[in-house]
């Protein structure tokens, strides 16, 4: 049933390697059962086998995806209930102005030690272009990450000359995450201007010279040096959207969040970032 659902629906899926990967564990699992052996006990057992709720979930979404294309195909009749794990509960963590500030100010100025003697690099620049593109535009770490400034399979596309951040991917599947297109702040595309002359011909945010396909690891030393312990690169998604509803305006009316991140820039970088 996984890999027939693999084949038909493989294609279709906007990140097909992590639907394999999810159907890869789920297939250890219950690769030697029937449907009948499907039930609330069996999904609890692979639950704790997991070891994570969340990953839990998410895999389980799938193998019930999986049973209802087979259903749909003819395959199979009867009901084939999946029990899923309680959903975890709502990340609502947002960063402060002076939170903000911390966070970049680390990533700009924070120097690669080696033998115990500060270098001339600086090894989380990079992230720092990332938290200013998340807090001015509130978007997805994936699509930051595919950020380019032209247009490639696989790319988001950052129109530097109309001013418009194209979220999805090209050649990628929209989802339920929407990736709508949205206009970048001016003084953001400023910034993304210059990035570009300095050689961002690939993507926004590299390291050393090759995109990145994750932050994780960057920014979570970032939060740490800044003190600022639970902050994720999802946590930018929050603060934009928190800094606009406190005041109470549309997000791309909102003047007072342009003049906000304008001041946190000025505060944070004695030169303008590279």
């Amino acid at each position: 049933m996984l890999t027939i659902y693999l084949e038909d629906c493989g294609d279709l899926q906007a990140r097909r390697g992590k639907v394999e990967e999810r159907l890869g564990r789920l297939n250890e699992f219950w690769g030697a059962k029937t449907l009948a052996e499907i039930s609330g006990e069996t999904c609890r057992a692979y639950a704790a086998v997991r070891g994570s709720p969340g990953g839990a979930r998410r895999d389980l979404e799938d193998l019930r995806a999986a049973i209802r294309h087979h259903a749909k195909e003819g395959l199979h009749r009867g009901t084939v209930v999946i029990s899923l794990p309680p959903k975890g509960l709502p990340r609502d963590r947002w960063l402060t102005r002076s939170e903000a500030a911390r966070l970049l100010r680390a990533c700009w100025s924070t120097r690669e030690i080696q033998r115990a003697i500060p270098t001339i690099k600086f090894p989380l620049r990079h992230i720092a272009r990332f938290i200013l593109i998340g807090l001015y535009t509130g978007t997805r770490a994936s699509a930051i990450a595919a950020a380019a400034p032209m247009r490639a399979e696989g790319r988001a596309y950052v129109d530097l000359d109309g001013g418009v951040f194209y979220r999805l991917a090209i050649g990628k599947r929209a989802t339920n995450k929407r990736q709508p297109p949205v206009p970048i702040p001016p003084r953001l595309l400023a910034h993304m201007r210059r990035w570009a002359r300095l050689g961002a011909g690939g993507h926004f945010v590299e390291w050393h010279g090759k995109p990145v396909r994750s932050v994780k690891t960057g920014f979570a030393r970032a939060a740490a040096l800044a003190g600022l312990p639970g902050v994720t690169p999802h946590t930018l998604r929050h603060t934009a959207a928190t800094w606009l509803m406190q005041r109470g305006v549309p997000v791309w009316e909102a003047a007072g969040f342009h003049r906000l991140m304008d001041t946190i820039i000025r505060i944070t970088f004695a030169t303008r970032p590279a």
